[in-house]
């Protein structure tokens, strides 16, 4: 986890209630990164906050809302490294994962 802290708590959409709300000045700590489409943004996954299929299409917090110290930026480099890195082909990912016929749907 990276700590951070909410620079930018303005403009909550709608389908997200107050109590799940990030709050300007507290601190959180980021669990996963990821770019959010079709924004192209870095969107993060934090910890105190669990955002549900209650509050979709909004699945994560994107990263420009929040400050870093330089220790916990460069924290945040590498978690963006660990989460975007694959290691498995996309041959094993298909040997891996089975495909629905119709009458399995």
């Amino acid at each position: 986890m990276v700590e951070c802290i909410c620079l930018n708590d303005a403009n909550k959409p709608a389908e997200i209630p107050q109590s799940k709300w990030i709050k300007k000045s507290n601190t959180y700590n980021v669990l996963y990164t990821v770019v959010v489409l079709p924004q192209r943004q870095l969107g993060f996954q934090l910890h105190e906050i669990e955002l549900t299929e209650n509050e979709m299409p909004y699945e994560y917090f994107l990263a420009h809302r929040f400050g870093f110290t330089q220790e916990n930026l460069l924290k945040l480099i590498e978690l963006i490294k660990d989460c975007s890195d694959t290691d498995f082909s996309m041959d094993e990912l298909m040997q891996s994962t089975k495909q629905l016929t119709p009458e399995l749907v």
